[in-house]
């Protein structure tokens, strides 16, 4: 299972971490709204949890956030603020569940493993990548653009779904390599280059709005 926590308290987000991590989850977090907003719009996970009080967008926001982006993904809002009002405001933000501070780690265990029954029986999720309008269905294996479907070799599929996933931030090219080709960068090829050229030319081409650029001396990044 792959969770995401959106938590601006470090030591409690480390020790949720710390124990989603031993029962074999995978785990992402995030410190503040607008990165946990990111984070959800660009990746795909089976549960994620939220706190209220964020930094940059509080947790009604952002769970009202997801649901206008069509993102189904459960919704556990983990706060300390506990009154009915504060739990019809949950739910009415798009929350599936509610669980007050301070808590029992085994009671948040089991919510979870609950949503995410409950959401893979309900049928299969969206898992679909955006970022601008830019869509990556990793469930059909398709690229679209503005609407436009974008036919892409599986390299390029690939490499697209590696930027995405590292939207706003630079990747190099040995990164690149050893996480899309799983091989060690060969300082004496270009083919990473080419790769990226080719990319560029079917996702941006077309398009006023670059989403793919280099950075000189670094690799490239993918950003709206």
């Amino acid at each position: 299972m792959k969770v995401l926590i959106v938590e601006d308290e470090p030591k409690l987000a480390g020790f949720i971490k710390k124990g989603l991590e031993e029962q074999a989850w995978e785990v992402d977090v995030a410190f503040d709204g607008q990165m946990g907003s990111s984070l959800a719009l660009s990746n795909p996970y089976d549960v994620i949890v939220l706190d209220v009080n964020l930094p940059k967008i509080n947790g009604f926001e952002l769970a009202a956030l997801l649901r206008r982006e069509n993102i189904r993904t459960p919704i556990l809002m983990l706060t300390a603020l506990g009154t009915l009002n504060d739990k019809l405001a949950g739910f009415e933000s798009g929350a599936d569940d509610y669980l007050v501070k301070p808590f029992e780690f085994q009671e948040l265990i089991v919510r979870l493993r609950a949503l995410q029954k409950r959401n893979s029986e309900s049928g299969p999720t969206s898992n679909v990548l955006k970022i601008a309008n830019l869509e990556l269905d990793l469930n059909e294996r398709i690229a679209r653009r503005d609407g436009h479907r974008i036919e892409l070799t599986a390299k390029e599929f690939g490499l697209l779904e590696y930027f995405m996933r590292n939207r706003g931030r630079v990747v190099s090219r040995v990164d690149i390599a050893e996480k899309v080709w799983d091989i060690h960068f060969d300082t004496g090829t270009n083919t990473i280059d080419v790769y990226v050229n080719f990319l560029r030319k079917k996702i941006d081409k077309e398009f006023e709005h670059k989403l793919i650029h280099t950075v000189v001396g670094m690799g490239y990044i993918l950003k709206e």
